[in-house]
């Protein structure tokens, strides 16, 4: 069967649509899984977690052990995850530790201060060949009050958008729908702008999206077009739907999924135990191994 992705072809799209939405998951509840150690999974603890990334592109484990960095690498490597995006703000294995930083270059970025951070997807302002496919985000210790994500599969997106007017997915695919500026500063050097379309698919035909909400730093194609599925998206994002999951971590649990759409509400930290997640990227999906 031709790819559901086409929008020429609306028999293969309508047959992934029933699938979707007959397997989607509603409850929040849902998308947790227990596990008893992330690095010892049980066959049915792996194909539990494996489901709702199939269904949902996501789950949220849930687990009593503690990790650090390289056990968190361990346990991405159980899902084929291989390929960690090593960038100049990640530590040496290139794992993140997000927590708040006052000082050097990591206090300019809004993942390391206690701010609200607006609906998007890991890595948007990355090139092609950095495509961020795939993330782990681990709670080591959560804020006193707030820190708490939203959620949504980016292909329920991609399903409400289309449903709404295939124009708008039309638009958002388009290699120019979204640019990032060109950015200058005198510590980090230039980064380039970088223009690429909102969904796109990958070699083996799986949907990507790439997107942020932000107003600053983003500019979106000045056409009808692109305004109105911009503006539709939004809308999505700010509703009550069902599709849209809020989770908040608790120490050992994490959120391994194929770049869904997130973001994540302002925080208040205990001085003496600093909200603390590690966070890997990775270039590849989800795998089942």
């Amino acid at each position: 069967m031709q790819s559901p992705f086409n929008l020429d072809n609306s028999t293969a799209y309508l047959h992934w649509r029933d699938q979707k939405l007959a397997n989607a998951i509603i409850n929040t509840d849902e998308l947790i899984v227990e596990i008893k150690d992330p690095l010892d999974l049980t066959s049915s603890e792996h194909a539990a977690l494996l489901d709702r990334c199939q269904r949902s592109n996501m789950v949220i484990y849930a687990s009593q052990v503690a990790m650090d960095e390289h056990m968190v690498q361990r346990f991405g490597k159980r899902f084929g995850l291989e390929h960690l995006d090593a960038n100049w703000l990640a530590g040496e294995d290139g794992i993140s530790e997000i927590r708040v930083i006052d000082n050097g270059t990591r206090q300019h970025y809004i993942p390391y201060t206690d701010h609200a951070i607006k609906w998007h997807t890991d890595g948007y302002y990355n090139p092609p060949e950095r495509t961020i496919r795939s993330m782990l985000l681990h709670c080591v210790r959560p804020a006193v009050s707030g820190g708490e994500n939203r959620l949504m599969d980016h292909e329920m997106a991609y399903l409400l958008l289309r449903d709404l007017d295939p124009l708008h997915i039309y638009a958002l695919s388009a290699k120019d729908a979204m640019t990032i500026p060109e950015r200058v500063d005198e510590t980090d050097g230039v980064r380039p702008a970088q223009s690429g379309p909102v969904f796109s698919l990958d070699a083996s035909g799986n949907l990507h999206m790439r997107y942020t909400a932000r107003t600053r730093s983003i500019e979106w194609k000045q056409d009808a077009n692109t305004l109105a599925a911009v503006a539709a998206l939004e809308k999505l994002l700010a509703s009550d739907l069902s599709h849209i999951h809020c989770a908040h971590l608790e120490p050992g649990m994490g959120l391994l999924c194929n770049n869904v759409l997130h973001d994540r509400s302002a925080f208040t930290d205990d001085p003496a135990k600093p909200r603390l997640l590690y966070r890997a990227r990775y270039m590849e999906r989800i795998t089942k191994i």
